[in-house]
């Protein structure tokens, strides 16, 4: 590294401490460390201003699904900015991309989720979901039905609304929440689901409680249930097989609407564009997307809306009123522009069938690492894959927090280079989707070193 490059480096790294507040920071150490600033990506690789290059485990963020650095992404994004870079979409103006983008994803979603409403994100596609669900019931006269039910340990953003939505108590600390319209029901987690209890039961006992909930708060006062179909952030949960459809059912028994949180899920995580009917046999009312929608290439997001949703919401509410919900970046041309390249190449490289094809190696090569004593349960599917570290396998009893358990992991993988995610006690994979045989054993084999290390080191300090 040049001398002028190491002097940027370090001018950046005062700046972004000085004056960047980022995502989930942790104040206790960032005031003395700073950041790592990655400078480059390509493939499946991110490097740093370190000359450190390391395989990418989390695909940026769950969303770098056709991996980094792609020329034919690059070229869109320049073409679109240079025949037009923005005009604004509120009321009858559009623009190319966005309606291509729009009948696209009709294309591919399931069943009738014919039209798609634009934002830059998933907490704003969730919020809108939220919103447009509540004037669906307006419209309709039933104007009691504002109710959510959400899950403990859902995740599904950070604006106001969508973090009310979150069921991971660890990210309300000090910061308030909307009262009395969001309630949670019990996490479909089969790892620690009750002492005794089959896959079968258990699920009845998820439906139960979930159809106890609607009737304690009353039917006509709830709107909708919102789940993602494979937990993410809160665990990489994997429900009992039927869940899904029967939850579903319960929402129509109720007249509740269904909203699939595919933020991380759509776009060939699980191996196909959208997740909910393909693989949990279920069409939801309103499908909410984003981050593989354009790879991380551009921030976009989508609702998608069924057609019995948008019959309704598509009548004028009063004389000269109008939908009055919207962003001054909804549908912007360029972000749809790169998502329109990204499932073009998606398509065309057959990326949900090389996951279909390889994520099945990956799960099996990932449940060599409950060889390991600290190892509690080895979960996921495909390439979405969570490792639950614990002081004892018999009673399940995870790490306190000050073992920085699934961090003492990160830091090793790291010095092997390979990118892994720690979540307390969990450890979340979730590389590009063009991972190779090699790149999927080059990060289970770092990880079981890994492992094993903070194994030995825990066993000396008495903590297992």
């Amino acid at each position: 590294m040049s001398m002028q490059v190491e002097l940027d480096a370090k001018q950046l790294w005062q700046m972004d401490k000085d004056h960047f507040i980022h995502p989930y920071t942790d104040f206790s150490t960032f005031k003395q460390e700073g950041s790592q600033i990655i400078v480059n990506a390509e493939g499946a690789y991110v490097s740093d201003t370190e000359g450190n290059r390391m395989l990418d485990g989390i695909a940026g963020l769950w969303c770098v699904n056709i991996g980094h650095g792609r020329r034919e992404m690059a070229e869109a994004i320049s073409q679109q900015v240079m025949q037009m870079d923005y005009y604004n979409p509120f009321g009858h103006t559009t623009n190319a991309p966005a309606s291509e983008l729009a009948a696209k994803l009709a294309a591919l979603a399931p069943g009738d989720l014919n039209h798609v409403f634009y934002g830059c994100g998933g907490s704003v596609a969730n919020d809108t979901a939220i919103r447009l669900v509540h004037y669906y019931f307006n419209m309709l006269g039933q104007h009691n039905k504002k109710k959510i039910i959400s899950r403990v340990d859902g995740y599904h953003g950070s604006t106001y609304l969508a973090a009310s939505l979150t069921g991971i108590h660890a990210t309300k600390n000090s910061f308030d929440g909307i009262d009395n319209m969001i309630h949670h029901v019990s996490a479909a987690n089969m790892y620690r689901r009750p002492v005794g209890m089959d896959e079968e039961q258990f699920c009845d006992f998820l439906v139960a409680e979930f159809e106890n909930r609607i009737l304690q708060l009353g039917a006509d006062n709830v709107a909708a249930f919102i789940a993602e179909p494979i937990m993410g952030a809160g665990g990489v949960l994997v429900a009992p097989q039927g869940y899904h459809k029967r939850m579903y059912d319960i929402c129509k028994k109720y007249d509740m609407l269904y909203i699939a949180d595919e933020v991380v899920t759509a776009f060939g995580r699980l191996g196909h564009m959208f997740a909910s009917e393909a693989v949990f046999d279920v069409v939801p009312d309103i499908i909410c997307i984003a981050k593989g929608l354009t790879s991380g290439y551009q921030p976009l997001g989508a609702t998608l809306l069924s057609d019995k949703i948008y019959d309704v919401i598509s009548k004028p509410q009063c004389e000269g009123g109008v939908l009055s919900l919207g962003y001054t970046y909804s549908g912007h041309p360029v972000a749809c522009a790169a998502a329109l390249k990204n499932i073009e190449i998606m398509e065309r490289e057959a990326i949900c069938e090389h996951v279909q094809e390889l994520g099945p190696y990956f799960y099996e090569k990932a449940q060599t690492l409950q060889d390991l004593p600290i190892v509690g349960d080895v979960r996921g599917s495909h390439f979405m894959i969570g490792i639950e570290l614990v002081a004892d396998r018999n009673s399940k009893e995870g790490f306190a927090p000050d073992a920085e358990s699934a961090m003492r992991v990160f830091k090793r993988c790291m010095n092997r280079g390979v990118v892994v995610r720690p979540i307390g006690n969990l450890i979340v994979i979730s590389p590009p989707l063009t991972l190779t045989k090699e790149q999927c054993d080059e990060i289970i084999t770092a990880l079981y070193e890994s492992i094993e290390e903070v194994a030995a080191e825990f066993r000396v300090a008495g903590l297992v």
